[in-house]
């Protein structure tokens, strides 16, 4: 017994001190952490754990399907349509509702600027000198010449002729399919044959492998340890580079002997386009930003048109209603012919159904800033540095905006619809998506080539909603068609 406490009173000891010490360490952490979300005037908020802040409840919130429950629990606990929380390490600020809209938007690069976590530029390394938002700043300039209306116009016949092909290839003469499948393949495969000219599907298939990989790795967690998502996210990208680089090199040699136009896509108008100095992307940067480009136009072109096709499938009066639109530009045509530039303009109740779906749904559930200055608004001051969040969601649920905004309802859409700075699918300011105009000629042009072909029903009615980030049917609704 003497022998007993001898050997074991030492480790006993040992284990109360590191015990000790563990519980003053956490508690300094604690204290560390709450203390840097003091002050005067700062809004209301809970900030959770050290590290973790309260992301875990933010992303599980989405994970159910309710994203909007995460920031209107808390705007009704305060009763502050501005709150305070800690998000991935980095002290945050909500801004909730159309004056919260309104004041970010108006203030880009004033007050605030647009901010990405540090893990995008392990994915998307620019440059070794300039981040990943000073590129995406250079790539916002070059961009409206090749997504602006007169310049989709002269694409429009390339994606026609792609939709159909893609509909004949991959959904007649089926009885089921799998729609958000379908829809990521529509999309990334048109992205391909409108940014670099990839027709060919073995190319096709070559780029998109390593291309989902790197979809993965940006929604996961940001651990760069080997075998983790991120980590293979990081080489696929690599891989999709080399991929682009040598495309970019052919490409240059194309243009030189005249075998490619200057016009064809967006490769092509980066080689030829300088920017306000005289300068000419690099071709390592041109095979990034195309990177981004598909990244970007990727999920969330995909996650809108699987929820057109969801809520289509639930709702018969919405789907005659855009059934008949769609007919009446049918037979207004010689057999076969393909769609007109001037046919989008009849198209105005499915494109009324196809925003209240970006209403019901977001694929871009919000963005961050950074505040640039100490400013105030609404009462509360926003130190510099301190990272605000806009979201979607706030305005898009928000009875005082949309009554009864759980019900799907096109009608919101007519005459001068929303007010301002409440539907924002595709954020707002400077720094609204270039790509809006592209996602409505390309959601019509599905739209027109889906409803004339087929109706059909949904084979789980009760299929749940994940957001992770972007809205995704648990089960990848599968659809039952019917031939017309």
């Amino acid at each position: 017994m003497v022998m007993e406490q001898y050997y074991f009173h030492p480790i006993i000891t040992l284990l109360l001190g590191f015990v000790s010490l563990l519980a003053i360490s956490l508690l300094v952490l604690f204290y560390r952490h709450r203390s840097q979300f003091t002050g005067n005037n700062l809004p209301p908020g809970k900030v959770g754990y050290p590290v973790i802040g309260e992301s875990y409840d933010f992303v599980s919130s989405a994970w159910t399907g309710h994203p909007e429950k995460f920031i209107s629990d808390r705007v009704s606990k305060h009763s502050s349509q501005v709150f305070k929380t800690s998000l991935i390490g980095e002290r945050t600020a909500f801004f909730c509702g159309n004056a919260c809209n309104k004041f970010l938007f108006t203030n880009e690069n004033k007050l605030v600027k647009v901010w990405f976590p540090s893990c995008v530029d392990k994915i998307f390394p620019s440059s070794a000198e300039t981040s990943a938002v000073e590129e995406a700043t250079k790539m916002r300039k070059m961009l409206p010449n090749f997504v602006k209306l007169d310049a989709l116009q002269r694409y429009f016949g390339i994606i026609d002729q792609s939709t159909q092909s893609h509909f004949a290839d991959s959904w007649e003469n089926r009885k089921e399919v799998l729609a958000f499948e379908l829809c990521k393949n529509y999309t990334f495969k048109l992205a391909a044959r409108l940014f670099v000219s990839l027709e060919d599907q073995k190319d096709i298939d070559k780029l998109s492998k390593p291309f989902h990989v790197v979809n993965a790795g940006i929604t996961s967690m940001p651990i760069d340890f080997p075998g983790t998502p991120f980590n293979k996210a990081i080489k696929a990208a690599k891989l999709i580079r080399k991929d682009l680089y040598k495309m970019i090199k052919q490409r240059k040699i194309d243009l030189a002997e005249g075998n490619a136009s200057p016009t064809q896509d967006i490769l092509s108008h980066m080689l030829l386009t300088p920017d306000e100095h005289g300068t000419y992307l690099k071709e390592s940067d041109i095979a990034d930003k195309i990177l981004g480009l598909l990244v970007a136009g990727f999920d969330t072109l995909s996650a809108a048109l699987t929820f057109i096709v969801k809520y289509l499938g639930e709702l018969p009066h919405i789907y005659d209603a855009v059934y008949k639109e769609q007919m009446e530009i049918v037979y207004s045509k010689a057999p076969g012919e393909l769609l007109k530039w001037e046919d989008l303009q009849k198209m105005k109740y499915s494109w009324n159904v196809a925003q209240e779906v970006l209403r019901m749904a977001p694929p871009v559930q919000g963005a961050f800033r950074e505040a640039l200055t100490d400013f105030v608004f609404n009462g509360f001051t926003i130190p510099k540095g301190w990272k605000l969040y806009w979201s979607a969601n706030s305005t898009h649920k928000m009875a005082d905006f949309f009554p009864e905004p759980d019900k799907f309802d096109p009608g919101r859409f007519e005459g001068k619809g929303p007010a301002p700075y409440t539907f924002v699918p595709f954020g707002g300011g400077p720094r609204m998506c270039p790509g809006n105009e592209y996602t409505r000629v390309v959601t019509l042009v599905f739209m027109h080539n889906l409803v004339k072909r087929f109706k059909w029903e949904k084979v789980f009615p009760d299929e749940k909603t994940v957001v992770a980030p972007f809205p995704t049917p648990a089960k990848g609704l599968p659809v039952r068609l019917f031939h017309h």
